[in-house]
């Protein structure tokens, strides 16, 4: 099942982050996480889930990762503080 999907990826509490967009947030998180995918977040280490947001249509979540990749890192760290204040990796919750 597709579901359009925004996220940030963290390596730590006010750590390094990773903004990204996805059809398969499950499948794309668990890529992360493994290392299968090269790149920033295996370079960084940015493997728990600290925020995520739904999308009806993959432009919208596409709109969306442009606006927060666009934000300060302030913007982004009230984002996931509002919603998982103790930086819980919400990975177990998708699956």
């Amino acid at each position: 099942m597709k579901q359009p999907a925004v996220y940030i990826l963290a390596n730590r509490k006010n750590g390094t982050l990773y903004t990204g967009v996805t059809s398969n947030l499950p499948q794309r998180v668990w890529q992360h996480r493994t290392g299968v995918v090269a790149g920033f977040t295996k370079r960084y280490g940015c493997k728990l889930l600290v925020w995520y947001e739904l999308h009806s249509t993959m432009p919208n979540a596409i709109t969306r990762e442009k606006q927060i990749k666009g934000g300060s890192r302030k913007r982004k760290l009230a984002l996931i503080e509002a919603v998982n204040p103790d930086w819980r990796d919400l990975f177990e919750e998708l699956i």
